[in-house]
């Protein structure tokens, strides 16, 4: 098990405004049947089954026995690795909606990933994707959660778009968490986001995250992409 990788989502999880802003933006193209890939321990799982029959899946045993035990009967939850292709459901089941948050930066293979996404969806689907922005944020944090990279808008609708889907929205996200990532990483150098601190963005992040609904930054801590198929 990856044990900074398990923290940091236990941390995070605490951002309860953080992660119900994710999902106000995910919330208008989930419906139906609904794919997550990467459920983690089920922060955005619980939220998802209120949109549709949700199928959550992960390639870490521990985070799908968590997921499992909190989900019950109310998702279908299990193995899924979406790099080589291989899942619990049957192998051609497509989906009306996909989610798919903090995941493609682990894979090595991004292309071979977004391809078998775009396998997954329904013709008329919609994809909603979230990933860390900006190589130059790339530091120590990254490293310690086993992050291949990080993403720029132009590139990752560059991506989805070889990959055979229609990029609807693309934008960054969370520029104040982006200064708060860049400084941790890049010049303090630490291997995990101190719970401190994530105490004071969960008491003063909601602030710029609110102006955000209205003017989209020119940067951020994360990049979304939403497409369709």
């Amino acid at each position: 098990m990856d044990h900074i990788g398990a923290e940091t989502l236990k941390r995070m999880d605490t951002a309860r405004f953080y992660n119900d802003e994710i999902f106000r933006r995910a919330k208008p193209f989930m419906h139906g049947d609904i794919l997550e890939i990467g459920c983690g321990i089920g922060s955005f799982t619980k939220k998802l089954t209120k949109r549709g029959d949700v199928w959550a899946i992960d390639i870490e045993k521990y985070y799908i026995s968590k997921t499992k035990k909190a989900l019950g009967k109310s998702a279908h939850v299990g193995f899924g690795d979406i790099e080589a292709g291989k899942y619990f459901f049957y192998s051609k089941k497509k989906f009306d909606s996909i989610i798919c948050l903090n995941v493609l930066e682990h894979i090595k293979n991004e292309d071979t990933t977004l391809k078998n996404i775009s396998n997954l969806l329904k013709k008329g689907g919609s994809v909603f994707l979230l990933t860390p922005a900006h190589q130059l944020f790339f530091g120590s944090l990254d490293q310690g959660l086993g992050h291949e990279r990080r993403y720029t808008v132009k590139k990752l609708g560059d991506q989805f778009t070889k990959a055979g889907l229609t990029v609807q929205h693309t934008y960054y996200f969370n520029a104040f968490g982006g200064i708060g990532w860049f400084v941790n990483s890049r010049i303090f150098r630490r291997k995990i986001m101190p719970s401190n601190q994530l105490r004071i963005f969960t008491m003063i992040g909601r602030i710029p995250l609110f102006f955000e609904k209205f003017i989209r930054p020119p940067f951020g801590l994360s990049v979304i992409v939403v497409a369709s198929k």
